[in-house]
């Protein structure tokens, strides 16, 4: 029998009422569930929600600072002398009632160029941090590291932005005479004038809050971050009083309206700049991502692999070849493949949809990216069908295969998809185990300069997508390999 006739006569055996309304309700569920979710997130403020930052790229950023501001031409600079960093955090755990001084790692102040002052425009900043020394940051995700030292009245800092063209240049110095360059910057399309001047902000301070079996959920504390300057000099720029503005909603919150509101204060020609927020690749304003959409792929997941040991038990009940065990290792994983294309397919553009419509800001997804998380969770999806039929094949005992089928790949993406098991566990699940394909659906980036819950249950894999799937097909492999070894064994003793 040739081997399309084979294809078609395992495809037709395959075709059965019980295993095609498994397949479906697979796909139903991921895609009911993503659109309950998305239904039912909606934007809430009171009055209309302020837009999300939105860089040049189209990703939603963060884009919140105090700025003191004035033009700057095509060619100058501005210089400052940064004499004092200070900050403030609120309410600390565990009873959240305290206001202790302090900066968070990323904290910053210092100065910037940027291209007006739209939230999301192009800029070059060099800055003091909180922990990190001096660095030259540009248009939210680069970041050039400097000095390591901080600043104090005895050991004040220097710094300096030059502007040529569409070029950035950040110095520092520790004397105002030597200068050494930070990092430079080539921002495209800058116009003639540009806003440049003085800066602060800071972050939340990330706490993580165990519960469950070691679990942790993330906690946010307003920060504040104040910087001293003097010897404030700007060459090529116009003259007279400086604009003083709020990038982005500011002075909201309890500590800022009854106790220090953010903003800039100038007296005996020391300026002090305080501010809170973020620039950075990071929303602060709860964008959504491609994980979110798909919620039901841990119950689909189940299905599939309920479905697959079942066909996999029935093939090793049959006096079946090891062609024939190949072929409907193929038909499952062709059948699961085109079930989770659809599913994700529809629910991960519909939902993205949905949320922009209900005001929720959402990251883009480029095609190529669109693309490669639909077909790999589809592929995915479908390795883990052929596994749970190699169990079937190889064990003869269904619930066997399905009790170590659920326990190899869905157990451990459910757990870790979920703050119940500590970090560390999550991770190592999401490397040994067929979990760890799953990675393929991660669109969300590490990123140095932000601190972060980089963790499974915030979206993030240990493993790139590819390692993740070569994981998964190794495990599938194996299985296969024993499940036709046995079989083949079995076939040659009753012989």
């Amino acid at each position: 029998m040739s081997t399309t006739e084979l294809l078609r006569r395992e495809w037709t055996a395959f075709r059965r009422p019980g295993r095609l309304i498994a397949l479906a309700a697979a796909a139903l569920t991921v895609i009911a569930l993503g659109l309950l979710f998305t239904s039912g997130t909606r934007a809430s403020c009171d009055g209309p929600c302020p837009a999300a930052p939105v860089a040049g790229d189209g990703s939603i950023v963060s884009d919140r600072f105090w700025f003191l501001h004035r033009d700057l031409g095509r060619e100058g600079s501005i210089t400052v002398r940064m004499t004092l960093m200070t900050g403030t955090i609120t309410y600390p755990p565990p009873n959240h009632d305290q206001i202790v001084s302090g900066l968070v790692p990323w904290a910053k102040a210092g100065i910037i160029v940027k291209d007006g002052v739209r939230q999301g425009s192009h800029y070059a900043a060099l800055m003091m941090t909180g922990s990190h020394g001096v660095r030259f940051q540009y248009d939210y995700k680069h970041d050039v590291a400097g000095g390591s030292g901080g600043v104090s009245e005895q050991s004040p800092r220097w710094l300096r932005l030059t502007r040529s063209g569409d070029t950035i240049t950040g110095s520092e110095s520790a004397d105002g005479e030597q200068w050494h360059t930070v990092g430079t910057a080539k921002l495209d399309g800058l116009p003639d004038n540009v806003q440049v001047g003085l800066f602060a902000t800071s972050p939340g301070d990330l706490t993580l809050r165990e519960i469950g079996l070691g679990g942790a959920i993330e906690e946010v504390r307003f920060t504040q971050a104040v910087g001293v300057f003097d010897n404030v000099a700007v060459e090529g720029g116009a003259t007279g009083a400086w604009a003083s503005d709020s990038i982005g909603q500011m002075n909201h919150t309890d500590w800022e309206k009854y106790h220090n509101a953010s903003g800039a204060v100038e007296k005996d020609d020391v300026i002090t700049v305080s501010g809170t927020g973020d620039i950075g690749p990071f929303s602060d304003e709860g964008a959504r991502s491609v994980e979110n959409t798909l919620l039901g792929l841990t119950v689909a997941l189940i299905i599939v692999l309920i479905a697959a040991a079942r066909y996999g038990a029935r093939t090793a009940r049959e006096t079946a070849s090891r062609r024939v065990i190949a072929t409907r290792a193929a038909v499952v994983g062709a059948a699961t493949f085109v079930t989770g294309l659809v599913a994700v397919g529809v629910v991960l553009p519909t939902s993205m949809a949905i949320l922009k419509g209900n005001g929720i800001p959402v990251q883009p997804v480029p095609v190529l990216t669109g693309a490669r998380v639909i077909v790999g969770v589809a592929a995915v999806l479908a390795l883990c069908a052929v596994l749970a039929y190699g169990l079937g094949v190889w064990l003869r005992r269904v619930w066997a295969a399905i009790l170590i089928g659920l326990s190899l790949a869905a157990l451990p993406y459910a757990v870790a998809a979920f703050p119940l098991l500590p970090d560390t566990l999550s991770e190592w699940l999401l490397r040994l185990t067929p979990a760890a394909g799953f990675a393929v659906k991660q669109t969300m980036v590490e990123y140095p300069q932000v601190t972060a819950h980089y963790a499974p249950s915030a979206g993030y894999f240990p493993l790139p997508g590819w390692a993740g799937l070569a994981v998964l097909c190794a495990y599938t492999v194996i299985v296969m390999r024993m499940a036709v070894g046995r079989k083949q064994a079995a076939h040659t003793d009753w012989r």
